[in-house]
Parts: structure tokens; sequence; C-alpha cells
């Protein structure tokens, strides 16, 4: 490190949210795949700022851009626009000091001589954008990327797709699924309950801090995310299938309701982290590492598929995924969505009941994959009265297909993350 950087404060946080966000908009890679090397070598306390910095710029990247357009005569290298990029999160939305954003951002295009000659359009730019940063606040909610935003509209109409986008923005409390007592859970932490059963609280505080996590009490579960295993309402001494299963708190919903559970993944290493958690809620499961469409096990009474899937429905938890993903996949997983339904409801016992869900916002892999499903197995049926049974849902959350969570359903609660569910029956 050059000696002029060296003298700057709050650097080494700055510099790895700068590697992430690069990684992310220039690499294409999600922030969990490079999180790890990333931030190797800080300290706990500079990691989980760099952490932060990143996924909070990301959540607000369209603003991010709309401050610095009007100071840009044209866009320059990524890495410069990216430290823009933090610099103007620093600066309006963050609060940071003017003056100590602009020294560390400038530093840091000091530190590579490609970025080096930069330098002078690094300090005027965002000295310009501190002058603005009033209009802030005043700017639309940040819009998702046009690749996956037109087919939102088309599916959802804009109205809806800028409330989603608010929520995206918003970002996302903790939701903690309880093993038990949810109203013990709930006092323990400090959280409510909320109308279908799961413990909210403020995302900030440390999970492995709260009561109750040692002990194995509860484990971390979007509100959404605990619906299918709810919609499954597995009984003791039932045979459930646990389909793509990591990372495994839909297990443990089935495990603790006293089910005989097989958790089935195609990945040994998500699958450890299913055992983990096992393990530390004092729950109990067959694991299987396999590839799901090859498994030969059952025949089951009940299957509950997680599908692969886009996971648009949980950009406000992941903003790093509209960015880091350009919709070139899409395709192949619906594709494997098709063979998984398949295949699962060729492991059923006859009466036998399948969840399918999916964490995404797209009718493609929720009711258009119903629709399909349907017209290639005769003998099958979808059940509604499944989905309305499940407390505190919403009856319009309910379609023909299935039911549909958006990210702004219980926008005053905080939200809830996009999936789509559904029962197949065998008749």
């Amino acid at each position: 490190m050059n000696t002029s950087s060296s003298k700057v404060a709050g650097l080494d946080p700055r510099r790895a949210a700068l590697a992430l966000l690069d990684a992310v908009t220039v690499e294409k890679r999600l922030l969990s795949e490079t999180l790890s090397k990333r931030l190797a070598g800080l300290e706990a306390d500079d990691r989980a700022r760099a952490q932060r910095l990143v996924v909070e710029a990301l959540r607000v990247l369209d603003r991010c851009d709309r401050m610095l357009g009007p100071h840009l005569s044209k866009r320059p290298a990524p890495h410069v626009m990216n430290a823009l990029r933090l610099g103007t999160f620093e600066i309006c939305a963050a609060g940071e000091a003017a003056h100590g954003v602009v020294n560390a951002y400038v530093a840091l295009m000091d530190e590579r001589p490609k970025s080096r000659h930069f330098k002078g359009l690094v300090n005027a730019v965002l000295r310009k954008v501190a002058d603005d940063a009033a209009k802030w606040d005043g700017l639309p909610a940040p819009m998702l990327p046009k690749w996956l935003r037109k087919p939102l509209i088309a599916d959802y109409g804009k109205e809806v797709v800028a409330a989603v986008e608010a929520a995206h923005a918003a970002g996302a409390p903790l939701d903690l699924s309880a093993k038990g007592d949810t109203d013990a859970v709930a006092k323990a932490v400090g959280g409510k309950v909320l109308p279908t059963g799961s413990v909210r609280l403020d995302s900030s505080v440390q999970v492995t801090k709260l009561d109750g996590f040692k002990a194995g009490d509860w484990w971390v579960q979007d509100a959404a995310a605990a619906l299918p295993a709810q919609v499954l309402s597995a009984k003791a001494g039932e045979r459930v299938l646990d389909m793509c299963a990591a990372p495994g708190g839909k297990t443990m919903q089935i495990a603790a309701a006293g089910a005989d559970v097989t958790a089935l993944d195609i990945s040994d290493s998500r699958m450890k982290r299913v055992r983990e958690n096992l393990d530390r809620c004092g729950l109990n499961a067959a694991t299987v590492v396999e590839d799901a469409l090859e498994y030969e096990g059952g025949p089951f009474d009940a299957i509950l598929l997680d599908a692969p899937c886009t996971a648009t429905g949980t950009i406000r938890r992941h903003p790093d995924l509209p960015y880091a993903k350009d919709g070139s996949d899409f395709p192949g997983l619906f594709e494997l969505q098709e063979y998984l339904i398949d295949r699962a409801l060729g492991l059923l016992k006859p009466k036998g009941r399948l969840v399918y869900c999916t964490c995404s916002l797209l009718i493609d892999e929720g009711e258009e994959q119903v629709r399909d499903a349907l017209k290639r197995h005769e003998g099958v049926s979808v059940d509604l009265d499944a989905l309305r049974a499940v407390a505190g849902v919403d009856p319009a959350w309910i379609g023909d297909e299935g039911l549909r969570t958006r990210p702004d359903f219980w926008a005053d609660q905080g939200g809830m993350d996009g999936f789509f569910i559904t029962v197949f029956r065998r008749l």
C-alpha cells in the first residue's frame, strides 16, 4: 500500500466492499460465492462493516446511479464506477462525513495503476454528490434491472412491481421458526409472533447470541419459507421426503412434527449444514446425498419439493442477485423443475401429497408449472383446501394454482419473501 492511502482511516472495509461490488457487477458472482475470500484477513468489525456496506449499497444501487448521472459525461471503468457508487451511498444514505468518504475512495483509486488517473474524477464527482445530498430522499424507490423488471411487470403490472421494489429497498427483518412453544421463544428473543406463527425481530441482532440458539429452541427461517411445511402438515409416523432439503429449515419443521423424514440433497457440503442444524436443535432425520432425479427411495406419504429456482423472491435478503444474474440460466431451471415434479409424483404412495414450492416471483416457476404438470399427469389434482387451512394465510394470496406471497405483503410489518406454494394430490 502506498504512503498516502496508509494515512486514510477506514480503508480496509471499504477496499473489501469495493472488491465485493466488483465481484457482483463485473464478475457476475453472487456474494455467497465470494464473501469468504474477499473478507479474509479482516478483523471481525471490519468484516461486518464491509459486508453491511456492500449489501446496503446494492439495495439502492439504482438510486446511486441516479445521483451520479448528472455529474458524469460518460460512465467510467467499472471499478471506478463502483467506488463512486459506494461513496455516494455512504454520503447520501449512511450519513458519513463527506470529506472522509471522498478521501477514502480517492486513496483507493491511488492503489491501482489503472485507476490512479481517476483520482481527480472521484474527488470532484463525490464532492458534487455531497453538495446534492439533499436530493437523495426525493428520488424514487430503486428499480430492478430491466432484464428482471420487464417480465415482472408483464406478470403483475407496474404498480405491484413498484411496491415490490420498495420492499426490496427496505430490507428484511429476522424471522425464526420455533421448535416448541412459539410464544416462549418470542418472549426470550424479544420478538413478536406473526399471524402465520413465525417469530419476527429486528435484523440487526447477532443470531448466535440470542437466547435459545445454543439450546436449539429455534432456527432462522423467513415467514414465507416456513409456509410450505405448514401446508404439508406432516403427521407423526408419516414417511416424508424433503427433496432438495438444504439448508434444512423445512426438514426441521417436518421432524419437529414427529414425522419420519428423509432429507435429500445433491450437495454434500449443503447437507453438512442440514446435519449441523438438526444436531443443534436436537431433531432427527435421515440424510441422503444424491441427485433427486436418480433417487429410488419411497414410496412416501408426503413429499416437499422446494425446487432449485431463480430465487427472485429473496432479493430483499440478497440484493446482489439482480446484478450477478441476467436471466440467461433461467430456462434451464424451469426445465429442471418440470423433471423434479415428475420424479416426486412418481415417489408418492397412492393418495399421497406433494407440496411444490419455489422462492420465486416468476409465474414460470409457479402457476405455469402447475398448469403444465396437470396436463402431463392424469389423476393428479391441486388441493387448494390444504392452502386455506394454514393459519394466518390471507385468502387473497391463493389463486387457482396455488398460494403466492410477495415482498410487499405485510409491508407494515417488514414484508416477506416471494414464494409460490401448491399441493398436488394423487386421486
